[in-house]
């Protein structure tokens, strides 16, 4: 009994340096449906694999440290809900995820306004969204779709996407002109150096 209770002292006592630091990120408990990589303040994944990333090895991307979300982390993130007119039928549907700086956040990561992120969609589509129009037009990381989590194969599972209907210059437009800088099928987010 007494070496358990010395081993569980010893346990505590090497554990309590740690405490002074801050916690290492968790990694994605579930499969990772978004990767950031870039200058990233935290990570939580190790460096690229080209035998395990080939989707990120096809698009030529590689990195040394990343921060992977499943679904579970996208979902405890806040969720900001949008009802855009849709390019596909003309529509208005319900779209509700986080927004998408706060994804980026979640790595620890500040942005500035005059960087770039580019965000990339499974078959390749990669996008230069500017922070600040992320930022003015309040663009999500949509995880549902008129209530619904999105499957992969249709705009899912993960959208950048903003309520073009809210903003005249873009409401002016015809629909199919107002999503150029919303990938569906969202993967990757590079994060500005």
């Amino acid at each position: 009994m007494k070496k358990r209770h010395f081993l569980g002292a010893a346990v505590s006592a090497a554990a309590l340096p740690g405490l002074a630091c801050a916690a290492p990120a968790r990694a994605a408990q579930g499969p990772a449906l978004l990767t950031l990589t870039g200058a990233l303040a935290r990570s939580n994944r190790g460096p690229f694999d080209p035998v395990l990333d080939q989707m990120m090895h096809k698009q030529k991307i590689s990195f040394d440290k990343a921060f992977s979300l499943d679904f579970n982390a996208l979902l405890a993130l806040p969720a900001v809900a949008i009802r855009p007119t849709l390019e596909y039928d003309g529509k208005a549907h319900a779209l509700r995820g986080p927004l998408l700086l706060d994804v980026v956040a979640a790595s620890g990561t500040r942005l500035r306004d005059d960087g770039k992120l580019l965000l990339r969609a499974v078959d390749g589509y990669a996008v230069a969204l500017p922070v600040a129009q992320a930022r003015a037009q309040r663009f999500i990381v949509a995880t549902h779709l008129d209530g619904k989590p999105m499957a992969l194969g249709g705009l899912g599972p993960l959208w950048a996407v903003y309520d073009a209907d809210r903003f005249p210059d873009m409401a002016a437009r015809p629909v199919a002109e107002r999503f150029g800088a919303c990938p569906w099928a969202l993967y990757h987010i590079e994060v500005p150096t």
